[in-house]
């Protein structure tokens, strides 16, 4: 039996004037995962979605959702997928009972309100006002009002934007539930921490086009700095290390850390034989590795290329780099 892939997108573009949006992007979503869309405002994720969900039309490429065409098959797509948008809104006098009842109804299919409140962790709040929920609570009602349909794919626009720790990893457990259920999920966020813990893959989109796509830990593998040792402690002990070991050092003022590459393990050994010998105070040592959020910024700032090399204008890394400075 084959196996339906729900999204397919090739060579996507989608201009407005002179604006590129989305500028002839690829990229598949498989079965049962949940995959992240991630880029800063104007990346053109959100043109993206609205193209798959059918409600802006592409102007170049193919986009198939569920095997469906979003713009051409539109009305029977909408049947299939369940959509919460950014900043989800609802009648203020209505609760979430009354909500999903109500959407039942719009998509004449029969469903156990108190059932999809249980799912997604409402039914202590199943007779409160919209108005008076708080903001975990409003999202969580956007998510119980996308199940109505029972979809096997779900749109989920920056979900937790604006919710408070605890509400935002409320959110985090129903989105795992819905993924266990093996739910297929398109997550947009602006939260790197989000994208790490919950997706299975990620795309990182900048002016229209995806620069990065993988695992999260393929990302970091590929565009990341590798393995650190980071001492605190002054410029002249980078200094002291850089020329006194064979090791690529950095210096950041702004912090007051020296931080020293990695390439295997025994370069700590060499890397704190020397600051002991320097006779220079130093302090806390911790070993560190780029996390999804330090690339994001390198991919998006222009400051590796899509190789991982350091960009010409030597944006990667603002910080004093003694190493390359005496290669100069």
């Amino acid at each position: 039996m084959v196996r339906l892939i729900p999204i397919e997108v090739n060579n996507l573009k989608k201009h407005y004037g002179d604006i590129k949006a989305v500028d002839g992007i690829s990229f598949t979503v498989n079965q049962g995962e949940v995959f992240g869309l991630l880029g800063p405002n104007g990346a053109g994720k959100t043109t993206t979605i609205e193209i798959l969900e059918g409600l802006r039309k592409k102007d170049e490429g193919t986009a198939k959702v569920l095997g469906l065409d979003p713009w051409e098959n539109g009305k029977d797509l909408h049947q299939k997928i369940g959509v919460i948008p950014q900043q989800f809104n609802f009648f203020e006098k209505a609760n979430p009972k009354e909500a999903i009842e109500y959407y039942a109804r719009l998509f004449g299919t029969p469903v156990n309100a108190n059932d999809i409140l249980k799912e997604v962790l409402l039914e202590d709040s199943a007779k409160n006002s919209f108005e008076n929920l708080s903001g975990g609570q409003k999202q969580k009602m956007g998510l119980s009002l996308s199940l109505v349909n029972s979809p096997d794919l779900l749109f989920l626009d920056e979900p937790t934007t604006g919710l408070d720790p605890n509400a935002r990893r409320a959110i985090w457990e129903v989105i795992r539930n819905l993924k266990a259920k093996g739910k297929t999920v398109i997550l947009t966020t602006h939260y790197l921490e989000e994208a790490e813990v919950l997706a299975d893959r990620v795309a990182i989109v900048n002016h229209g086009h995806i620069v990065a796509m993988g695992t999260s830990d393929e990302i970091i593998e590929k565009y990341g700095s590798g393995e650190r040792l980071e001492i605190h402690g002054a410029k002249e002990l980078a200094d002291y290390i850089q020329k006194n070991t064979e090791l690529s050092v950095d210096y950041d003022p702004t912090k007051g850390v020296v931080s020293i590459q990695l390439n295997k393990k025994i370069d700590a050994l060499a890397a704190l034989a020397a600051a002991e010998q320097s006779g220079l105070d130093w302090g806390e040592i911790h070993t560190r590795r780029d996390s999804l959020d330090d690339v994001f910024v390198k991919l998006v700032s222009g400051a590796v290329d899509d190789s991982g090399n350091i960009a010409a204008d030597g944006t990667q890394n603002k910080s004093y780099n003694s190493s390359k400075k005496m290669r100069r």
